[in-house]
């Protein structure tokens, strides 16, 4: 028998080439994609270079081209400049509308209003007066009260030299007066005007023996007098145990000052330099023991060298 030639396998013109088993396997999910035209997702929120990675990964993980392909987008932290920033605006206006709050209240709440005055520091000016000059500021709140409000309804009493005030929440002040000093009486009619070291009439007392100070001689019109300011002048320094053994004051001149006690005796101050040093003599002259035949005058003139005769 003559040698046989092998049969070549029939082809089957409408299966592709290497379809059989042995043929290579292509990727099917590259296959697929590519027949029915795969394309990235549009609108997944990742830059171009992660919609290629995504792409790799179906082709290598061998994705069906019927699933889904699912993009994570990822947060990426705030700055922290900007964060620091926000944090101080939300600080800045909480601040601000806690102090709004808090300056309504001082300035607005009823809580706050004044209801009670308590007057001190008074001997001359009556407490009732006071309280009825400072009527007005009943019902304010306390914040916006101060020593000015007080000074100036009580402008027109002569015997206030200044006032100061202390307020005590929640509704009450506390006012303490400084009165102007009196050294003086002068006589007017059957009244008699306790005046101070300025000549200002600061009050009145029904009878001589109410004062217990000095009487200036001449009456209203001494205030109008050359020596009156050196009357009063020293006057304001002398201690009040002595001031309620005085009786009269006068001066002929600014360098003749006579004090006159009620006892009879007399100091004679003379100017009114070194008045300091005068009162002090004067107060330890007056201390001594009585003498026999008694003092006459005190002469303090000289302060370093007094004289009694």
């Amino acid at each position: 028998m003559g040698s046989r030639k092998p049969r070549r396998p029939e082809v089957d013109p409408g299966r592709p080439a290497g379809g059989g088993r042995g043929g290579t396997r292509r990727s099917a999910g590259h296959n697929d994609s590519a027949s029915r035209g795969w394309r990235p997702h549009i609108g997944t929120g990742l830059p171009p270079s992660s919609v290629g990675m995504s792409e790799s990964y179906q082709r290598d993980s061998g994705t069906e081209a019927g699933e889904s392909v699912t993009a994570t987008v990822l947060a990426f932290p705030e700055p922290p400049v900007r964060r620091r920033r926000r944090w101080l605006l939300i600080t800045a206006v909480t601040a601000v509308v806690l102090l709004g709050a808090f300056l309504a209240f001082l300035f607005l709440s009823p809580a706050l209003a004044l209801k009670t005055v308590t007057v001190q520091g008074n001997s001359l000016l009556p407490t009732d007066q006071v309280n009825r000059a400072l009527q007005p500021l009943m019902g304010q709140p306390l914040t916006t009260i101060d020593d000015g409000d007080v000074a100036a309804l009580l402008a027109d009493r002569p015997e206030v030299a200044a006032v100061d005030i202390v307020a005590k929440p929640p509704s009450e002040i506390v006012v303490t007066i400084t009165e102007r000093v009196p050294v003086a009486v002068l006589q007017s009619g059957s009244t008699f005007l306790l005046i101070d070291e300025q000549g200002l009439e600061i009050g009145t007392v029904a009878s001589r023996a109410e004062a217990r100070l000095p009487l200036i001689d001449g009456g209203t019109d001494a205030v109008k007098s050359a020596v009156f300011s050196t009357v009063t002048s020293v006057l304001a320094v002398l201690p009040e145990k002595v001031l309620a053994q005085l009786d009269h004051a006068a001066a002929s001149s600014v360098d003749s000052v006579e004090l006159k006690l009620t006892n009879g005796q007399t100091v004679f101050w003379g100017s009114a330099e070194a008045n300091v040093a005068k009162a002090r003599v004067v107060e330890a002259m007056l201390q001594m023991p009585p003498k026999d035949p008694p003092v006459q005058v005190f002469d303090v003139s000289t302060p370093t060298a007094p004289v009694t005769r």
